[in-house]
């Protein structure tokens, strides 16, 4: 029988290597996981509370709209007037089955088969998988160190000259797996590059309020994320902030409503499992998002859009800004640890809750990251990503450690990695 060879993409890596740490715990070991960018304080209070009231209520909550409940909508709409300052209308707004969804609907709905579309390199593998099993001709920006690990412009125009047009950019800030913010401007230039060659930008904007002030030096000159106050009123910019001060994150909306906006409950709600995400649809996609989410999905979890109106209470706001507290005091004890770890060089680490760290000189007998991590799980019990599955190229060199876990999980992950690059 004929299989397709289109599904011939690469197996997740992360997902993987989740299935052996918990078969090793199965078997009595103690792991510590550092590869998953799940945060550990798992949805907000109110969200929690209002899924027990749908359990014990005989509403048979069944299907919504494809792109899901008015309620929800208008919800995030709100949101975005909240955080960003602009006016969005709800029907705008896609429910998607998580974020993978979203990018799934806007991919098909977007670019037609050998299409070509730009995402960075290193970066979430599933852009390129879910590309390319779709029929697309995925262009790898090489964003290194060099750039700060995000794609520039003069990225874009090589790989014009080299390749031809680009039909599409896949952009995210913060960035899976370098935790790399694109600055403001360099937001707006990238926008301006893309409607200036009639390129269709997908802006991932799931780490969106997971953001942190540069990590301290030395001298103490700089803190750690710090708990923030209640989400506040902004400007029509885009580019909003924190009563402290942190950045939470431009929105591509802000700049071009041509762009489309994906983003999700799972990072700064803590939402993982709930399989909620959602797109902001520019007008000439509405009716193919609609019609394509209508026939592949039939509506996004009906109770998971239900309890999610409880994430944007002022509650549920201030424990997701909690929760960023703790991820930035982590942070600081992972960047404390590098003089000892030998790593580097490592990205900024601006946002998300990852660090991505070459380890090429401790790598010692080990011929790459994926065996170095191997072998690290087996005889330490601790699991970080090796960097090949963000990067082919370069990331045999690179590992991906998640501070998701909290601080003491992380201390003790760390002490064990000392030891282990001892041996």
């Amino acid at each position: 029988m004929q299989i397709s060879r289109r599904g011939q993409v690469p197996p997740f890596e992360v997902m993987m290597i989740l299935d052996q740490v918990a078969a090793l715990r199965a078997g009595g070991r103690e792991v510590l996981s550092l590869c998953a960018g799940e945060p550990s304080q798992g949805a907000p209070t109110d969200v929690r509370e209002a899924a027990i009231r749908l359990h014990s209520s005989s509403d048979p909550l069944g299907y919504s709209g494809p792109l899901g409940t008015i309620a929800l909508k208008e919800a995030i709409a709100g949101h975005y007037r909240r955080w960003y300052g602009l006016d969005i209308e709800p029907e705008s707004v896609g429910i998607t089955t998580g974020a993978s969804g979203a990018f799934v609907l806007m991919f098909l709905a977007a670019f037609d088969i050998g299409d070509r579309v730009a995402v960075a390199r290193p970066g979430y593998p599933a852009y390129a998988n879910v590309l390319r099993s779709l029929g697309m001709d995925v262009v790898e920006l090489a964003a290194g160190a060099a750039t700060g690990f995000v794609p520039t412009t003069e990225m874009l125009d090589e790989a014009v000259a080299k390749g031809g047009g680009l039909h599409g950019l896949v952009l995210a800030s913060p960035a899976n797996p370098t935790g790399s913010m694109i600055k403001h401007e360099e937001f707006g230039e990238l926008i301006d590059w893309c409607r200036l060659n009639d390129v269709r930008l997908i802006s991932d904007e799931i780490y969106h309020g997971i953001t942190y002030p540069a990590p301290s030096t030395d001298d103490g000159s700089t803190t750690g994320a710090s708990t923030t106050g209640p989400p506040t009123s902004q400007p029509q910019t885009g580019h909003p902030q924190t009563s402290s001060g942190r950045d939470r994150g431009t929105c591509a909306w802000s700049l071009d409503r041509s762009s489309v906006v994906v983003s999700s409950f799972s990072k700064y709600w803590g939402m993982t499992g709930w399989r909620l995400g959602w797109a902001l649809i520019p007008e000439d996609l509405k009716a193919s998002v609609e019609a394509l989410a209508g026939n592949i999905a039939l509506c996004p979890p009906t109770p998971s859009q239900h309890a999610a109106l409880a994430a944007f209470t002022q509650r549920s706001y201030d424990e997701a800004d909690l929760a960023v507290a703790q991820f930035g005091k982590t942070r600081q004890l992972v960047f404390d640890r590098l003089p000892d770890l030998g790593w580097g060089p490592v990205a900024q680490a601006d946002g998300a809750f990852y660090l991505w760290a070459n380890i090429h000189d401790q790598l010692g007998k080990y011929p790459d990251s994926p065996s170095w991590c191997r072998a690290l799980l087996e005889q330490s019990g601790v699991a970080l990503v090796p960097g090949t599955d963000m990067d082919h190229v370069d990331g045999h060199d690179y590992v991906r450690l998640s501070f998701a876990a909290g601080p003491r999980t992380v201390a003790e992950a760390l002490e064990r990695i000392v030891a282990f690059q001892q041996f």
